[in-house]
Parts: structure tokens; sequence; C-alpha cells
């Protein structure tokens, strides 16, 4: 983040991946949502996005690219931003995604640190992505399932961050890659706080407890699991599969808020009033134990 003037600061993000759906135009609106969720998640507004594209010319037709990109845009477009050009280079493997310029009030500026001992903690989407995205590279997930999670991916977190700002929180991030634990880690290390996660009240694809059980585990799952060991202890009421949906790493997550407990409830069904319905109160912020995270 740059802070301009007393009223005006910069947010500056940059994500790209390779292809986690089969339709090319799906890919581009999952990547270009991905990418403008990490203003999203600092309660900004994304004024403007550039492409950044990895692309095998000689193995791939260009039409590919094309799809990709209208997809990019159609996402670009739906969150008011615009793209102002992008950088492309030949590469074995295709990737895609955004670096994304947006714009906040230096005050208004949701940090990932933060949280209170009292808060509660909201999750705007539900969990899973990851592993049925391996169970659609294996063949194994059925259609309904990729839909479904499509259909979140390509969902902005434009309105849950309006509603955080409008709400006030003292802390939130937005779940991707390290998975739901590894990002609620990041949000307590080295503070005096510490997290309680009610496994039961977490909302997830169904479909992700049939996959994970199949062993359709993301590599990234386990480096998740392994990293954050010290600072997680799971109840042994918790099955096995909900652990791993829990690590299971997320493309277009939700965001992950930490706020008081007076606005929680409130804020809760805003979300569900205003196209957020599988918003969920998931956990809290706890005095001890420390830099802990407690999954009951």
């Amino acid at each position: 983040m740059y802070r301009l003037t007393d009223d005006l600061a910069i947010i500056q993000t940059l994500d790209f991946f390779t292809p986690i759906v089969d339709d090319p135009y799906s890919f581009g609106q999952v990547a270009a949502a991905n990418a403008l969720s990490d203003v999203y998640a600092m309660g900004g507004q994304p004024l403007t996005a550039m492409n950044i594209v990895c692309f095998p010319i000689k193995t791939m037709d260009i039409s590919v690219l094309k799809e990709i990109l209208a997809g990019g845009l159609e996402k670009a477009h739906e969150a008011g931003a615009i793209i102002v050009g992008g950088h492309t280079v030949e590469d074995d493997e295709l990737k895609y995604g955004l670096s994304v310029t947006g714009v906040i009030h230096p005050e208004k500026v949701v940090f990932n640190t933060g949280a209170r001992a009292g808060d509660n903690l909201i999750l705007t989407k539900p969990l899973g992505t990851g592993i049925i995205s391996t169970a659609v590279k294996g063949g194994v997930a059925n259609a309904a399932a990729e839909a479904r999670i499509v259909k979140s991916m390509t969902t902005l977190n434009r309105k849950a961050a309006e509603l955080m700002q409008e709400t006030g929180v003292h802390a939130g991030t937005d779940v991707t890659g390290f998975g739901l634990l590894g990002h609620a880690s990041e949000m307590i290390e080295g503070s005096d706080v510490g997290m309680v996660i009610h496994s039961a009240a977490v909302p997830f694809f169904p479909e992700a407890r049939e996959y994970a059980a199949m062993g359709m585990i993301p590599g990234g799952l386990h480096r998740n699991r392994d990293f954050r060991a010290k600072m997680v202890s799971i109840g042994q009421s918790v099955p096995d599969y909900m652990a791993d949906i829990l690590f299971d790493p997320q493309t277009s997550g939700g965001l992950f808020i930490s706020v008081a407990p007076e606005k929680a409830q409130s804020l809760l069904e805003r979300m569900h009033r205003e196209g957020i319905p599988e918003a969920a109160l998931v956990g809290e912020v706890v005095a001890e134990p420390k830099g802990e995270i407690i999954v009951d």
C-alpha cells in the first residue's frame, strides 16, 4: 500500500496461475476474480488492471488466449476496473492473471492483523474448491460439482468488501492458496490473541467431503498443513475430511473477517440479504492460547 495524501492510498496486487478449469473463458473469469480479491480484502476499490500472460503459442491455438482474456475483461468490467494493457511471454505452460491497482482512504484500510479478543469470525464463501478442482483434473468430479465451484470462484468479493467497510471491522483477509487455517494463522501470528474455529459451522461444498475421502487432495493442502502444524490444534472429534477442507488451498475464495461481536450478527444478516447466502459465523478470537488456533 502506498499513501499518497491524507485521504488517498494506492493498493497494488499481482496474482496469476495455471488453469484449474477446462473452459478458457471461465478460467479467465476465475483468475481475474482472484486477483481483484486482494484489493477487496483490504476494503479497497479496484481501478485498473494489467493482464499477465504466459502462453505456449507453438502448441496451443491463439483462440484459447482470446477466450481467457475475454473472461478476465468481463470480470474487470464488473468490478468497475479498466484493463490498461499487459505483458505476454512465450512459455511451455499456460498461465494467466492480473496486476490490479486500487484505492482506499488510508484510515479505512482493512489489514490482516488487528483482530481483538472477543471478535466473531465470519467466512463469506464455502471451502473445498482445491479438492474439487483436483477431482476435476482427475476426471472424477461430476458436472454439477464443477459448476458450483466455478460459480463461487467467479463471484467477486465486491459486495462482501463493501459491507465490511460499511460495518467497520478489526481485521480481514481473503482465503486463497494457504487455505482457511493458513490465512487464519497469518492473522494471529506473533499477536496476543488466538482463535477458535467451530468446524461444524464452516460452509463447504458437499462434494469436497466425498473427494477428500477418495484421496483427491491437492499437493498444496499437505504443504499448508505441514507449515502451520505448530499453530493449529485440531480436536479428536473433527473428522479427517473436515481437517483436509480447512487446509484446502482455495482459488478466489471468500473473505475471512474479524468483527466486534455486537456488529457480527447485523453484518451477517446484511450479507444474506444482499446476495451472500453462504456467509457464516465460524468462530471467535480468544485471549488464550495466544498465537494458536483451536479447531473443535
